[in-house]
């Protein structure tokens, strides 16, 4: 690191600069501790100070966490879901649980190189390895669970993902410093009954979020039995099924953004979360259901980086002054959500009444999990084309997806036009940088407007300020709407 980066990084820590929450950590030799950059304790001296690109490397050179900033639960960098790398794809697999699940070996093939290449170049850039990584990963769900539940530590330990008990127990005290009883011991007594109340948890974002628009999205875009918004305008609660790689869960994410209790101005700076809960049949499902919403909400996103770049231009500042921390929605299930753009809104409702999987447990008016590409593969015409292509692998969405691969793939089959393609990037690869083409015809979008180069890299976001502009009830684009939402 040179010392410019030195002097950046030491300056956001004297200063608790919470934009950099997530983007690096950095550790205190004298005290053994690893934190976030705004943690509020006392500024150690600068020669003292060593820095992490992420939380598994400076748990890897033997640093635990700090108890008062909890540097394991920060929302994750958004250079990630930037990136099309090898790096950046891996750190999306990971986040989704491929490793838990594949191994590196899986993680590998998944990517498209040796299982020591993916070590290798991990290790280098990040100071960790994909084991190490998930490893952490699979610490700070292990908290979540020993926190908020009264699940038996047996059960969180093997729902976490680890392999055994004993490596559990090291793990949780060479993270934290603490052992998995005197983690729950920390923890409010108030802790519900994972199968019955569900896991309660803040799903943290950095700088400013505007909830509503991305609501507006979601309501339009609600299909019958599968997804639902409850209450008014401000005080919405988004639920939906899922259907997790052991199971299927019922999640919750409220509307209202929550922040620390400081002046508005610095909680702004700092950021928030979301309110969520979340259902599920297998516990192992959670840390994939955390991050499919994180990516549908679009938690990890740089709202400092974007802002300021699209608020430099003439046309756009006004926008971004008005809705400063807007967000691009990403999808809880892409293969579904791109199903569902082919499909039509009133196609999709009839695909869910013909092939959809009931729920053990309905929980309201959600009764069934959308249907997998396998079952779809039988439709006939373009969505049965589509997910075939889903089923036998000809087509990847999922995260770590190469995105110029799924885009050419898109291009190739029937009833995916290049709009269509585009918003199945935007969405549903988590494209932080796609304009769409203009529609032709005699019935354009309202407000439609070119999206140039000059927005690069967050083109995606200028679209989301435009469509806002011309629909200000409404995040989503037009088109999308009649793709996506439901039929009076």
């Amino acid at each position: 690191m040179t010392a410019p980066e030195e002097d950046t990084r030491y300056e956001a820590v004297r200063s608790r600069d919470a934009r950099f929450d997530g983007e690096f950590f950095f550790a205190v030799e004298t005290t053994g501790i690893y934190c976030r950059p705004s943690c509020p304790a006392v500024t150690p001296k600068r020669k003292n100070v060593c820095y992490y690109a992420t939380a598994a490397a400076a748990q890897g050179s033997g640093f635990r966490a700090c108890r008062r900033c909890r540097p394991d639960s920060v929302p994750g960098s958004a250079e990630w879901n930037v990136r099309a790398d090898v790096v950046g794809r891996a750190m999306r697999m990971i986040g989704d649980g491929v490793v838990d699940r594949e191994g590196v070996a899986g993680l590998a093939v998944r990517l498209g190189y040796s299982a020591r290449h993916v070590q290798r170049q991990l290790t280098t850039e990040l100071g960790a390895g994909p084991v190490a990584l998930a490893r952490a990963q699979r610490a700070h769900a292990a908290r979540v669970l020993l926190q908020t539940t009264d699940l038996p530590i047996t059960e969180i330990a093997f729902a976490a993902g680890f392999a055994s008990v004993r490596q559990f127990n090291d793990t949780m005290r060479a993270v934290y410093a603490r052992t998995p009883t005197e983690l729950r011991g920390d923890a409010p007594a108030n802790r519900a009954a994972a199968t019955t109340a569900g896991i309660p948890l803040r799903l943290a974002h950095r700088g400013p979020y505007q909830a509503r628009p991305l609501f507006d999205t979601l309501a339009r875009e609600a299909l019958a039995g599968v997804e639902e918004i409850t209450g008014t305008p401000g005080t919405r609660t988004y639920r939906r099924t899922l259907r997790l790689p052991y199971g299927t869960g019922v999640v919750s994410v409220d509307e209202r953004t929550r922040s620390t209790s400081m002046p508005a101005s610095r909680a702004a700076h700092h950021g928030g979360w979301l309110d969520a809960r979340i259902h599920l049949t297998d516990l192992r499902d959670l840390t994939t259901a955390v991050g499919r919403l994180r990516r549908l909400f679009d938690l990890d996103s740089d709202p400092y980086a974007i802002d300021e770049r699209l608020g430099a231009d003439p046309r756009l500042a006004p926008l971004v002054a008005a809705r400063p921390g807007l967000r691009s929605p990403g999808a809880a299930d892409p293969d579904e959500l791109a199903v569902r753009l082919v499909a039509g809104p009133a196609g999709a409702a009839l695909l869910v009444e013909r092939y959809a999987k009931a729920v053990d447990a309905p929980s309201g008016t959600l009764t069934h999990v959308f249907p997998t590409p396998d079952d779809l593969a039988g439709e006939p015409g373009p969505v049965g084309v589509l997910a075939t292509a889903l089923a036998d692998g000809t087509l990847r969405l999922g995260p770590g997806a190469d995105r110029d691969d799924a885009e050419a793939v898109l291009r190739t089959l029937p009833g995916v036009d290049d709009r269509t393609a585009a918003l199945i990037r935007m969405r549903c690869l988590g494209d932080p940088d796609m304009a769409l083409p203009t529609e032709p015809g005699p019935d354009p979008d309202p407000g439609q407007e070119p999206v140039p180069d000059a927005w690069r890299p967050w083109r995606s976001y200028a679209q989301q300020h435009l469509w806002t502009k011309q629909h200000p009830s409404s995040q989503q684009h037009p088109r999308t709407q009649r793709q996506l939402e439901p039929q009076p």
